[in-house]
């Protein structure tokens, strides 16, 4: 998944024994079947539940084909063939990825209105998709970027995110996972004693679900929305700069290979220091232990997954909520047919057939259907000092030269070199946080 916070290579898509293309859509052969074209990112969860949810939904639609085209790269397959004019009808992929395709077709106001669709009757179910979804999962800037009522990005699957680490390795140790930063740099220097940095990233676009948290942490959900929102000079406020101080600290103390490794064909490097036992914590999301669930590790390994630490004791700590979306272009032939197979989607056959693959949707119950692995994980929302946080960044007409998301996230590597400081980079994020605020107006 990069989750979409992965990062893709780009490689080529490899063929599944399945239809793959490109192709425009619309009636797929003279007996007046449908076509219909699902372009998906092959993230952490793998690519076997999309192929059995399709073979699921032709089932029960014998009118319809559905052509799957899936990459790590996604994005590299399909732009060509709409900047040609040949558009998918349906797109899987999340925000948060370095191509940032999601977000450009946002930001240029190209994507189908979806909120019929929360109304639309769920085949074969008498509910509808909406009365099925999780309370607050829509209506935010993740499905809704323009800040009205209208749904463009519906949510496919969620996951916690948050700071993975080696439980095992804690239980050996006898450390406790800390509660406040102050525990947290104290143990890193007990850590760097015995050799083991505190901290690493599979890459800098990962530090997105660590920043927002961080964000809400240190000044609440109404300075996290007027950073999201581009409020301005907010980079120049105090507790903007105890964001970024508690990071350049926490990025001292981060893993020698950290920012060599955080690229898109050398990430789970980076993730293997955790298994490993070279690094204590990374951020990522509940995808990671399908990711490497064939990677070696040290003996007595078991995943752990924290908040990030709070900033006062007792303080409220947030998780930021990782949200995939499924889209479909403004310019697709098929938009009621996508529609329509949107809706199955959340269906309890899709569903359990995600579930498999720790593909969580944002249903609810299914999270009763969990792993005892992942239903820890998911348990983190039922502790009453932490908070789901969904959303991002508000989409605003395009500013040429300026990217906020790689400002704030991919400085990180040049901060840990050397190349920036601390300063630059609060200028730099408050001239681009500018820069859109006016875009916004």
């Amino acid at each position: 998944m990069r989750r979409s916070l992965v990062l893709g290579a780009g490689a080529a898509v490899t063929a599944l024994g399945l239809l793959v293309g490109c192709s425009a859509g619309g009636d797929g052969s003279d007996s007046g079947r449908t076509t219909l074209e699902v372009a998906a990112l092959e993230g952490g969860y793998g690519r076997d539940m999309y192929t059995q949810v399709i073979k699921a939904y032709e089932a029960s639609h014998p009118d319809i084909d559905v052509r799957l085209q899936i990459s790590k790269s996604i994005e590299d397959e399909i732009t060509p063939n709409m900047k040609a004019g040949r558009f998918p009808d349906v797109v899987v992929l999340g925000q948060g990825r370095k191509a940032a395709l999601t977000e450009t077709l946002v930001k240029d106001k190209a994507l189908e209105d979806l909120t019929p669709v929360l109304e639309t009757k769920i085949p074969g179910e008498d509910r509808t998709v909406g009365d099925k979804l999780t309370e607050g999962i829509v209506g935010n800037l993740n499905t809704n970027p323009y800040g009205t009522d209208q749904t463009y990005l519906m949510p496919m699957y969620y996951a916690p995110t948050g700071l993975f680490y080696n439980k095992g390795l804690f239980e050996e140790k006898g450390w406790k996972v800390p509660g406040t930063w102050d525990e947290m740099f104290a143990l890193g220097e007990t850590a760097k004693k015995q050799g083991i940095p505190l901290f690493t990233y599979p890459t800098a676009g990962y530090l997105d679900s660590y920043f927002f948290a961080l964000l809400a942490d240190v000044g609440g959900e109404d300075f996290y929305t007027d950073v999201m929102t581009y409020e301005k000079d907010v980079w120049k406020t105090a507790k903007a700069r105890q964001a970024l101080d508690i990071t350049t600290k926490l990025l001292g103390y981060a893993a020698p290979a950290t920012a060599g490794y955080a690229n898109e064909q050398d990430f789970t490097k980076n993730q293997q220091l955790v298994l490993d036992n070279k690094a204590l914590f990374m951020p990522n999301g509940t995808w990671i232990v399908g990711e490497m669930a064939e990677a070696p590790r040290a003996k007595g390994f078991q995943w752990g997954l924290t908040p990030l630490p709070a900033v006062t004791t007792g303080g409220k700590r947030y998780i930021t909520t990782s949200v995939e979306s499924v889209w479909v272009p403004s310019a697709a032939q098929d938009k009621d047919a996508a529609k329509e197979f949107i809706a199955y989607l959340y269906s309890d056959e899709a569903a359990k057939i995600f579930a498999k693959s720790n593909a969580i949707q944002p249903v609810e119950g299914i999270a009763s259907s969990l792993s005892a692995e992942n239903a820890a994980f998911y348990q983190l929302y039922e502790d009453p000092s932490v908070s789901a946080l969904v959303g991002g960044f508000a989409s605003t007409a395009p500013v040429p030269g300026v990217d906020i998301k790689a400002t704030l996230f991919d400085t990180a590597n040049s901060i840990i070199s050397g190349d920036t400081t601390e300063d630059e980079w609060q200028a730099a994020l408050n001239d681009a946080s500018e820069k859109l605020r006016q875009a916004g107006d």
